[in-house]
């Protein structure tokens, strides 16, 4: 665990996701129609969707891209936060209704529902318990659980709405990778997020005692740093530019090499995955 002084701020949360994809029209309808974002901007080679003018994922279809080789490292699933469970209840229904629903749980601290996006990518939906409801380990770490999830009382609060509403967010960013240890040097010792639950194969960590703004996992035993069509990378934003100077300065201790990249300072992690910092502006 990282001490006090390096720790990231508790209002550390995530910003947006970026996805290479190839087919940009199929992917972008998917996420209009399914995960029910708004389409915020659109050419022929990009697409930017969000929510209440808020911009969540970027999907860049610039230049003919080769598809993710089967052993190699990227994203499980970008998850999709909605603040009520009416909201997770329409999404279900939408899923439902165009879509396939791959898994549901009830984690303890959240309810969520999984799918795949066309091109091959996870997506998760759920909505959080009330913090004072989540259960921790004697130790003060949250502690997340799979349960089975009753999609009846989802359903049942479903209000009929066709988007997401507003207050969704990015809440969290799941990736697979080759070696946790090297996860939790970059993402714990040098960034400065908190371990919360440790598994055997799979970690979670947070800002802010969160259940998770990242997880990582090696159930598919991935062999080869990340590649091809998928995940191109992902945003964590910080509540000041004061919090964005001391990360930028563990980083070049760490002997990282941090570039600066639309107003975000960007560095390569574990298995080649781009992650980008900014100051909440």
């Amino acid at each position: 665990m990282a001490p006090d002084t390096a720790r990231l701020p508790a209002a550390t949360r995530i910003g947006r996701t970026a996805l290479r994809v190839d087919d940009l029209g199929e992917t972008t309808a998917f996420y209009r129609d399914v995960v029910g974002l708004e389409t915020l901007s659109e050419s022929p080679s990009r697409a930017v969707l969000g929510v209440a003018d808020t911009p969540l994922l970027v999907l860049d279809g610039t230049a003919e891209v080769a598809p993710r080789p089967p052993q190699s490292a990227g994203l499980f699933h970008t998850a999709f936060r909605v603040p009520s469970r009416a909201a997770l209840g329409d999404a279900l229904a939408r899923i439902r209704d165009r879509w396939q629903l791959d898994g549901a749980s009830d984690h303890r601290v959240s309810e969520a529902l999984y799918l795949t996006d066309p091109a091959g990518n996870g997506v998760e939906i759920y909505r959080d318990f009330p913090r004072s409801a989540w259960p921790h380990t004697d130790d003060g770490r949250v502690a997340m659980g799979t349960d089975p999830l009753d999609l009846d009382a989802v359903a049942a609060a479903a209000a009929g709405a066709s988007t997401v509403p507003a207050g969704t967010d990015v809440g969290h960013v799941h990736l697979e990778l080759r070696s946790l240890e090297a996860f939790g040097e970059f993402y714990v010792d040098t960034v400065g997020f908190e371990q919360q639950t440790r598994m055997r194969d799979a970690t979670f960590v947070s800002a802010g005692g969160y259940h998770h703004h990242l997880g990582a996992n090696t159930w598919h035993r991935r062999s080869e740093p990340a590649s091809g069509a998928g995940l191109a990378w992902f945003e964590v934003v910080l509540p000041d530019a004061e919090a964005l100077d001391a990360l930028r300065d563990r980083l070049e201790a760490g002997q990282y090499e941090p570039t600066a990249v639309d107003g975000a300072v960007a560095v390569t992690g574990p298995d080649g995955i781009e992650v980008r910092f900014r100051a909440e502006s």
